[in-house]
């Protein structure tokens, strides 16, 4: 007599009710918050399960239940995140006294190999120069189709090299997908590369709320391409806190949408040219990028939260959290020598007048910052050389609301730096006129 066919599954499909063939399964709780539930995978009636796609299944089960339950809500996945390492490589890793395995050891250096090189054959020669073992797979032709790396420490048993290939790293390490991202030969910035870098980045928290979703994707993982490049950048003391803000922002790069790194090249462009000159060495140039970056990266945060992508959303918020601590580190020194040199008490009275008239929905929460004096001594700095402080307030704050900035005063005191750089200085008489900046490069759309 032949087998019936179970009847038919509802939700997850492994027990439904009334089968008496159902799966067999329990569940644990060994902890005040959560439990463990494991399952047989063979039927009562030793008919074969039906698993195809019970992973996703279990998944939306899951998540229904914590809806239902008022259960906290754990961030899901959309398949894009990187290939996490395996249990034999987390053990080898503990043997050899290594915080990471080899696998996400080589997914940040190949990453910031993809920041620093601007050409293919220039992205080979840097994972040489960081001690990476890289082998080219060759079509017959002689054109490179792929490539596999390797740490010249982790050996197999047989003293070979592990190798694992640009796919086995994450989504969007395969050689073709790197191709994209390399930036044409002739695009590049045409001044100081440091505020041309600034500059797009301030740009990008208002195109998020109005680009189509291809571009928006590939601005923001053009931010994870300069996030990978700023260790290489900042001085010794900020090197950890900003190579864990890359680590972190890394799951925010990628998403089900498809990006369209031409829509990026310029942020991608101004992000490589910042390794050819060094920031000036009173700090002011790097803090007032890692203030942009720090907005540009809670405005990804946003953006992927609204399109439910709650791990990319996640990997944002804590990346900010490491950046902000960079920032505030860096941005000591500039600010403090700013404070050197704030103005009379009776010209700070006369500033706070100002922002008063010129923003008065932010003035009370910027007059209590404590950066308010380094924002006195910049508004007295640009007045003194032609330009007009409201002005110049309200275009710094009309480039961003301030209401979610960690410090809107010291927000504005770079913005302001920013829109002064090489901007033609005002007669006394025509100090009442909006200074009009000149930007370095224009950014292509």
């Amino acid at each position: 007599m032949g087998r019936s066919r179970p009847p038919r599954r509802r939700r997850h499909g492994h027990c439904p009710q009334g089968d008496p063939d159902g799966y067999r399964w329990v569940a644990v709780r060994h902890a005040d918050d959560h439990i463990h539930i494991v399952a047989t995978k063979v039927r009562g009636d030793l008919s074969a399960p039906r698993n195809w796609n019970d992973y996703h299944r279990a998944n939306a089960e899951c998540a229904r239940i914590e809806r239902e339950w008022g259960l906290c809500q754990v961030a899901r996945g959309d398949g894009t995140a990187a290939k996490p390492p395996t249990r034999a490589e987390q053990e080898k890793a503990r043997r050899q006294a290594s915080p990471l395995t080899s696998r996400e050891q080589l997914r940040t250096r190949v990453r910031q190999a993809v920041a620093l090189a601007g050409s293919e054959p220039e992205f080979f020669r840097t994972l040489d120069a960081m001690g990476v073992l890289a082998q080219q797979r060759q079509a017959p032709s002689g054109d490179i189709l792929g490539y596999k790396v390797a740490l010249p420490d982790d050996t197999t048993a047989h003293g070979e090299p592990v190798y694992f290939p640009g796919s086995q790293l994450a989504p969007d390490l395969p050689l073709p997908r790197i191709r994209q991202r390399f930036p044409p030969p002739s695009h590049h910035p045409g001044h100081d590369p440091w505020h041309w870098a600034t500059a797009a980045l301030d740009d990008l928290p208002a195109a998020l709320l109005t680009a189509p979703d291809e571009h928006a994707q590939a601005h923001i993982a053009a931010i994870g391409t300069l996030l990978d490049l700023t260790p290489a950048l900042a001085p010794p003391g900020l090197i950890n806190e900003l190579q864990r803000a890359a680590d972190a922002y890394e799951r925010a790069t990628r998403s089900r949408i498809t990006a369209e790194h031409r829509r990026a090249r310029a942020l991608r462009s101004a992000a490589k040219t910042l390794l050819r000159q060094p920031p000036p060495r009173d700090g002011a140039a790097f803090a007032m990028l890692l203030s942009a970056l720090t907005l540009a990266v809670i405005a990804a945060a946003h953006w992927h939260q609204a399109r439910h992508h709650t791990q990319q959303a996640e990997a944002a918020r804590r990346a900010h959290a490491h950046l902000l601590t960079a920032y505030q580190t860096a941005a000591a020194r500039p600010l403090h020598q700013l404070v050197q040199q704030a103005p009379a008490p009776a010209t700070a009275t006369r500033h706070a007048s100002t922002l008063r008239h010129a923003l008065p929905d932010h003035a009370d929460r910027i007059l209590t910052d404590p950066a308010w004096p380094a924002l006195t001594a910049t508004l007295a700095a640009c007045e003194a050389a032609g330009h007009n402080p409201t002005a110049l307030l309200q275009r710094a704050a009309g480039a961003r609301p301030l209401d979610d900035a960690h410090s809107p005063a010291q927000i504005l005191i770079w913005r302001i730096r920013r829109l002064t750089y090489h901007a033609p200085r005002s007669a006394p008489a025509a100090s009442h006129l909006a200074p009009q900046p000149t930007r370095p490069h224009r950014r292509r759309r």
